[in-house]
């Protein structure tokens, strides 16, 4: 039987596309690896800074660090030395992820942290409690979105270079400048609380408005405007302070403080000051975007 020409053609042809398409695949990713290689070059953080990196993110022996460009490891190696932290440190670079390794067995911490040969935009973040960073400002700006998306409260520490209009929630300087965020609950939306609050019970209407970790909010006590004062947010941890005007003779303050789970809030609900100031529990639902 003879096949015909055409067919013959066509199917060399789609063989020639398939090939050449896994190949530019291939070629594509080795070409970010080596870009990635070429514009984040290893400069290593002075031992100062990684002191101070470590101690603003307030690592202890209860954390999992994960250092993204880890270099010579020297962030995970000193979180394990001087913190009892665990950690693991991320290169794409195999020379210094064994001198990393090295450094390691040097310090006898090599249990307590391993190293992978790895891209870092590749890498599992849900085990860190802190992630460490040393990264250009083009990188920074790729990672924030996948680090908005770890759990709440988790300590975000970066040496020289920031995350943009994400700002950082505190900020030191040893040698360089050293920044620290915490990845906020998300808070947004509508919640009501009913506060059981004599002489009346009173349904709190709360609406929060975010971006990152920047909160504002309004408040109505039964369905009358009240101002609120001191919005913030940490982590999970929501605390704010709204005026109670029930009585319009003796105003007093509600200091609330919680945490954001979910589509719940739950704390505490400190009323009024000194000798007059009572502690009762609190929970808000949200009933709303």
């Amino acid at each position: 039987m003879t096949i015909a020409r055409p067919f013959v053609s066509f199917v060399v042809w789609f063989l020639f596309l398939f090939f050449f398409g896994v190949l530019a695949v291939h070629g594509a990713a080795a070409q970010e690896d080596v870009f990635l290689k070429r514009e984040v070059p290893y400069v290593a953080t002075p031992q100062v800074t990684v002191d101070e990196m470590l101690r603003l993110a307030n690592v202890g022996p209860q954390d999992f660090v994960i250092d993204l460009g880890s270099g010579d490891g020297r962030i995970v190696v000193t979180a394990a030395k001087k913190f009892g932290a665990r950690g693991l440190g991320v290169d794409l670079d195999w020379r210094l992820v064994q001198q990393g390794e090295e450094n390691a067995r040097q310090a006898g911490v090599a249990d307590r942290v391993r190293f992978l040969e790895q891209d870092l935009f590749k890498t599992d973040l849900s085990q860190a409690t802190v992630i460490t960073t040393y990264l250009l400002p083009f990188v920074m700006l790729r990672l924030r979105a996948a680090l908005l998306e770890l759990k709440p409260g988790t300590r975000v520490v970066s040496h020289d270079f920031d995350f943009g209009d994400w700002l950082p929630d505190q900020k030191t300087s040893i040698r360089k400048n050293v920044f620290l965020w915490i990845v906020p609950a998300r808070a947004a939306g509508r919640w009501q609380a009913r506060l059981g609050l004599p002489p009346i019970e009173r349904l709190l209407d709360l609406e929060l408005t975010q971006r990152y970790q920047e909160v504002s909010a309004h408040a109505r006590l039964n369905g009358v405007p009240s101002q609120v004062w001191e919005t913030k947010l940490v982590g999970d941890r929501l605390s704010f302070v709204v005026v109670d005007t029930t009585d319009r003779e003796n105003e007093e303050n509600l200091y609330f403080d919680g945490r954001v789970n979910g589509d719940v809030i739950e704390g505490e609900l400190t009323r009024g000051v000194g000798a007059g100031r009572s502690v009762t529990r609190w929970r808000a639902v949200k009933v709303g975007q």
